[in-house]
């Protein structure tokens, strides 16, 4: 079972592997050639930029998942995972701190392996390609920030499920679907307020009218926002966004203030009435609906699992703790998932082209979001020629050329 379950995981290797490649050969063939929506907005100097950063940022990816498959083999079928379980029963008898012990530390281990891929994307590709405002000083910081937050409501979640699989461990699979389900709920109240400031100085809109503007947007839309901020998104990156944060009244629109510099106000309204489509058209309460059903169907899978005297022998070993069998369950399950990776990803694009026409309707204006989607991808670097492929399976939007010759279809009389 181990050598089939080995090779399973390198058939899924294979294949993300063989969808990188045929994306950066299609690059390579594509690359040079400016389509007709960006005639005029990049030129053949804009286009060697797109395509170096793209190569680029695609070889890094490359190296970071192969180092990653080599790891993820080495612990699973060597022995590795059987000798680090021991390892941390010798450090207590609970347990629930072996449980949350045994998966925190892998998360420091995980953030380690990660710093030097890190490293050489922040301070290597983005600053040879423009991006980099980024000190070492503050990317620091921000590691050792994003450590403590993960190590604290990891280790609070880790703890809490541990408990409620020690108390209950017929029913275990069901209170901790629904703790995870309301834990979710409450970061996603408490990331506006408490984490995401940690990392940004969030101020009102200095542009001129732009608010007033914002606001009736939305009043349009039929949707309430607490506030509408501008954060210091300079101080790191030039790259530009907005988004939506928050949840109920707290709900909060945030943009980006390289985003400010780059777009006009019909521009930047056009963005935001995008956006404003996917909470009215409740794509985020749909996609909380689609995970918390899956992860439900997950976690009773795994209950059953947890039974079968045969998990263990899948990683080549004769037992192991309800933590290192719960690593292995995941593992099963990333393998399991791969193959409905292009349904997700199929069903997030309708949801972008859905939100791309509730903006059209609603602010009357089908190019400023053709304008806006030209610049975010110039300013951005972003791949113009994907292969259909690898678009298809892993792109959450429609290819930018899609949308945009969407969108000026709209644009055209009687359309």
């Amino acid at each position: 079972m181990m050598i089939a379950l080995l090779c399973l995981y390198l058939a899924v290797l294979a294949a993300r592997f063989w969808l990188r490649y045929l994306n950066l050969s299609h690059l390579r063939s594509k690359g040079g050639i400016v389509p007709p929506e960006f005639a005029g907005a990049v030129d053949a100097e804009r286009l060697r930029r797109i395509t170096a950063y793209t190569a680029d940022t695609s070889r890094l990816g490359l190296l970071e998942s192969a180092v990653s498959g080599i790891l993820v083999m080495l612990v699973l079928f060597t022995g590795l995972l059987g000798v680090y379980d021991q390892w941390v029963a010798s450090l207590t008898d609970s347990f629930v701190l072996q449980g949350t012990l045994f998966f925190l530390l892998f998360l420091l281990a995980e953030t380690i392996i990660g710093i030097p891929f890190s490293l050489y994307l922040q301070f290597g590709i983005e600053a040879r390609h423009g991006f980099n405002t980024m000190t070492p000083a503050l990317w620091l910081t921000d590691l050792i920030k994003s450590l403590a937050i993960s190590s604290v409501l990891g280790g609070a979640v880790l703890l809490a499920s541990f408990s409620l699989v020690q108390t209950s461990p017929d029913w275990w699979w069901l209170w901790v679907w629904a703790f995870l389900l309301s834990f979710g709920i409450f970061v996603m109240y408490l990331s506006p307020v408490v984490i995401e400031p940690l990392f940004f100085r969030f101020e009102p809109l200095k542009e001129e009218g732009l608010e007033e503007q914002v606001r009736g947007l939305m009043e349009r839309a039929g949707l309430m926002i607490s506030r509408v901020f501008q954060v210091d998104a300079s101080k790191r990156s030039k790259h530009s966004n907005a988004y939506f944060t928050g949840i109920g009244r707290v709900k909060r629109i945030v943009l980006f203030d390289t985003l400010l510099r780059q777009m006009t106000h019909e521009e930047i309204l056009a963005v935001l009435a995008h956006e404003a489509g996917h909470w009215k058209k409740r794509h985020v309460l749909k996609q909380i609906v689609v995970s918390e059903t899956l992860a439900l169907i997950g976690l009773y899978s795994a209950f059953h699992l947890f039974r079968w005297d045969g998990l263990p022998g899948l990683a080549g070993l004769e037992v192991a703790s309800f933590a290192a069998q719960s690593a292995i369950v995941l593992f099963l399950f990333n393998i399991a998932l791969f193959p409905l990776t292009p349904l997700f990803s199929h069903l997030s694009r309708k949801n972008e082209g859905v939100a791309d026409r509730f903006a059209v309707d609603l602010t009357g204006n089908p190019a400023a979001l053709a304008d806006a989607l030209v610049k975010l991808s110039r300013e951005n670097l972003a791949n113009l020629h994907p292969h259909p492929v690898y678009a298809a399976f892993y792109y959450s939007h429609p290819p930018v050329i899609e949308r945009i010759r969407q969108l000026k279809g709209a644009a055209l009389p009687g359309s």
